[in-house]
This record gives structure tokens, C-alpha cells and sequence, in this order.
């Protein structure tokens, strides 16, 4: 069994930035692919980012490219999206997931996905 702390969540202006922190215990992630997702009010979950257990390799929603990043660190078993350039639009609780995985394989499915943390609230006020 996986669990997955978030943090990092917080109130920024647009045009700031965080860094979000996905903690893994139980269970190292480095044989793991890890994928965040968010969820705004009154909408529904959908992909964010995501990365293959290497870390080697990403993949963002066409929203968020060229603004996130997202990295691994498998010594630190603990993944990090940062969020740069924050829009009003990106408000929204922010959640990590991961399943194991090998190679360059990413996923942007919920679905694909069998473990997931509590969420860390991302505010981004205009």
C-alpha cells in the first residue's frame, strides 16, 4: 500500500507561483509512475501532469504546458509539480495519484491510477 501526502498548497496572486510536494510512503516510488490531477468547484477532476517512473519522461495538459513542472526525485520518494504563472483559472484542490509502472510509460487517466493522496488547496486571486 501507497500513501501520498500533498503540500504546498496555498493563496497566491496570478502570475505566482508554488511548489507542490507529493510525499510517498509505504512503498518506494521508484518502480512507480506518478500523475496530478485537480479538481475546481463545481467541476469535475481532471489530468494535470504526469511522469514515468524514470522521471525521464512528462506529459501536461494542454492548459498548464510551458507554465508546469512536474519531477521526481526517487531517493526523496517524493514527486513536486511547480506551478508557475498562476491564472484565477488554476484554482483548484490539487491532487497527486500514482500505480506502478515501467519505462518511459505516463498516464493520464484517472483511471489508471490506484492510489491517490487528501488533496492540497492551490487559491490564485486576480
Amino acid at each position: 500500500q501507497v500513501l501520498l501526502v500533498e503540500s504546498g498548497g496555498g493563496l497566491v496572486q496570478a502570475g505566482g507561483s508554488l511548489r507542490l510536494s507529493c510525499a510517498a510512503s509505504g512503498r518506494t516510488i521508484s518502480e512507480y509512475a506518478m500523475g496530478w490531477f485537480r479538481q475546481a468547484p463545481g467541476k469535475e477532476r481532471e489530468f494535470v501532469a504526469a511522469i514515468s517512473w524514470t522521471g525521464a519522461d512528462t506529459n501536461y495538459a494542454d492548459s498548464v504546458k510551458c507554465r508546469f513542472t512536474v519531477s521526481k526525485d526517487n531517493a526523496e520518494n517524493t514527486v513536486y509539480l511547480q506551478v508557475n504563472r498562476l491564472h484565477p483559472e488554476d484554482t483548484a484542490v490539487y491532487y497527486c495519484a500514482t500505480r506502478k509502472a515501467y519505462g518511459g510509460s505516463w498516464f493520464r487517466s484517472q483511471n489508471q491510477y490506484n492510489h491517490w493522496g487528501q488533496g492540497t488547496q492551490v487559491t490564485v486571486s486576480s
